[in-house]
């Protein structure tokens, strides 16, 4: 069977067109299919009654042709390594053009079956190690297919005061929820930390979440099919009883539908909070209060939900002593960045800068340019940019030691810094100093030789400078 091409489309091309119409055409419509087609392309998503408690025939939704195309764009899109099967991202597309029909049909009828995860192991940012797994690339397909469908249902649903993995929602409108609640004098946080989360999730207590509002069994069978994949880790398969792995598509849709309980709870008693993923941050006037609320949530989330609070990491705090998102909140409201945040790029630019890296110095200057870009964008809302001239300062160091490095020898050193412009005699001096690499670029002839100007020549863009510009007009800072 030809695949249909869009004219001028290239790769955006309707992979499943001809293979829906096949299984219709076969009468694969599974249990509640009509056979008449598929609702979503029949009529318009706001056309969906979302007031609903059950939604039936999901599963014609999720197999429509648009759909599924959508899902292959996004999953093309977010690239990504290969599961257990080894399939790669740019193998997805040859495997559609043979298997399409036989993966619609097991949609239809609710026979889809998913493989084991790769489990991977990556480093927290506060230490310790945070289990990743990755699906394979038709496995991410399916699950971006069904969270297409399912989140116009549900996120409607969710909380004002829940931010994570949210259309239209971040971290940035998290933070501004918090700065308004500490202004009106909550200036009491209680910073709940779950343990192992993802890991935890209870099975049962979730899928009961999904029955209220989805009443397509076919559906219900391949998200807990989903949720029981076993995990492959060092060439053994280890069957999943609990939790929903990170990396998948569905993960962080199932995460906020199991967590609006907690919402809801909070919101029944009144409660000021703001919560972000599995991150939740409750605004109380007085230490008092904040223990009792701390008490009383801990209980919640404990016996309803079977989720975990790690004390050690959880606390009730004023405001300025507990980090939100990477950032620190002081009493008025006012945003500074967290000193883990710094200790995590300086770690980061460590990486970046390390001196037997063996790289050309302008591929350093570009891979520092290119992280701290994305870095200052996430915290362009603090209140004081002397943190950023510190790190300026700092990045500069760094790299004076990785160019005087690559000199190697005392001759090339003082030759290179009389290129600068030193004078000879201060040159010489320096190179032939005898300090190690860090004390020597603070010593007065290299930084005579790569002061702030010499580095803007070669391209470094100063933290700073970038803040200034995107604090500009048109683009403010949360107040």
């Amino acid at each position: 069977m030809g695949v249909k091409r869009r004219q001028g489309s290239g790769d955006q091309m309707d992979l499943f067109d001809e293979a829906l119409k096949a299984s219709l055409r076969h009468g694969v419509t599974g249990e509640g299919g009509t056979g008449a087609g598929t609702c979503g392309e029949r009529q318009a998503p706001a056309a969906w009654d979302r007031n609903r408690t059950l939604a039936q025939h999901l599963m014609e939704r999720i197999a429509s042709s648009a759909n599924l195309n959508q899902a292959y764009k996004r999953v093309k899109a977010n690239d990504g390594a290969p599961g257990v099967d080894g399939m790669t991202v740019a193998a997805l597309r040859p495997w559609v053009a043979e298997n399409r029909e036989r993966l619609i049909a097991s949609l239809l009828d609710g026979s889809y079956r998913p493989k084991p995860v790769r489990g991977v192991e990556i480093p927290k940012p506060g230490g310790g190690m945070r289990q990743l797994g990755i699906p394979t690339v038709v496995d991410r397909l399916v699950q971006q297919a069904i969270a297409q469908v399912l989140e116009p249902i549900l996120d409607p649903l969710f909380s004002v005061s829940s931010f994570g993995f949210r259309p239209g929602r971040g971290s940035h409108d998290a933070l501004r929820q918090a700065q308004k609640h500490v202004a009106s004098g909550y200036g009491i946080v209680v910073d709940l930390d779950l343990e192992k989360f993802f890991d935890r999730v209870n099975h049962d207590i979730l899928m009961a979440r999904l029955a209220r509002r989805v009443g397509d069994k076919r559906l219900l069978r391949i998200v807990r099919r989903f949720l029981q994949a076993g995990m492959m880790a060092d060439g053994v398969c280890i069957e999943r009883h609990e939790g929903t792995p990170q990396g998948g598509p569905l993960s962080p849709l199932l995460a906020n539908l199991l967590l609006d309980d907690l919402d809801k709870e909070l919101e029944s008693r009144g409660h000021r909070f703001c919560r972000y993923a599995d991150d939740c941050n409750i605004y109380v006037r007085s230490q008092a209060a904040g223990e009792r609320v701390m008490a009383s949530v801990t209980s919640f989330l404990e016996k309803r939900l079977r989720l975990k609070v790690n004390q050690e990491k959880s606390a009730v705090a004023p405001v300025e002593e507990r980090q939100f998102l990477g950032y620190r909140l002081r009493a008025d409201g006012s945003l500074f960045i967290a000193s883990k945040s710094i200790t995590r790029v300086k770690e980061r630019l460590r990486r970046i800068t390390r001196r037997n890296r063996g790289i050309a110095f302008a591929r350093m200057i570009a891979e520092v340019n290119a992280f701290t870009t994305g870095w200052v964008t996430y915290f362009r809302h603090i209140q004081s940019p002397s943190t950023l001239r510190d790190l300026d300062g700092w990045i500069r160091r760094k790299l004076r030691c990785a160019r005087l490095k690559q000199c190697k020898r005392v001759f090339a050193i003082a030759r290179f810094l009389q290129s600068k412009g030193v004078p000879a005699w201060r040159a010489w001096i320096a190179a032939k100093s005898g300090k190690g690499w860090w004390r020597l670029s603070h010593s007065p002839g290299v930084q005579e030789a790569m002061d702030t100007e010499w580095f803007g020549s070669i391209g470094l863009v100063s933290l700073a400078h970038r803040y200034a510009a995107l604090n500009s007009a048109g683009n403010r800072r949360i107040r």
